[in-house]
């Protein structure tokens, strides 16, 4: 997954949106450098981190109706499905040390700060 040929927009699966967006979340490399790696404009990919932070995958689905309805949904291995989980764990790692915590589920999730609490 690469710079697209010919400066074509590329309709990106909400996985591979994930995948690009941890490079920034788990490597913490610069957004600026992720969007010039995959030819994204920055604004785009800043939306799609705080949809991501927000909704998780469910918020990178595309709402432009662009995608196929028809394509089924890959089924995963045991191996990728442990991948997964431990990516969605590194993920809730790096939000626990920058100190904060997630409440609730789906649209009724909550980001709370812990930084003002006592931790001792």
């Amino acid at each position: 997954m690469g710079r697209p040929k010919g400066g074509k927009n590329v309709m990106r699966t909400p996985e591979e949106k994930e995948k690009i967006l941890l490079e920034y979340l788990i490597n913490h490399k610069p957004l600026t450098e992720i969007s010039s790696e995959y030819n994204i404009n920055l604004r785009l990919l800043k939306r799609w981190k705080k949809k991501y932070l927000e909704n998780g995958i469910e918020g990178l689905q595309s709402l432009s109706g662009k995608q196929s309805k028809g394509r089924p949904k890959k089924t995963l291995t045991r191996e990728e499905e442990l991948e997964l989980k431990i990516m969605k764990l590194e993920i809730e790692n790096e939000r626990l040390k920058k100190g904060y915590i997630v409440k609730g589920d789906g649209a009724a999730k909550e980001y709370v700060t812990t930084l003002d609490k006592n931790t001792k």
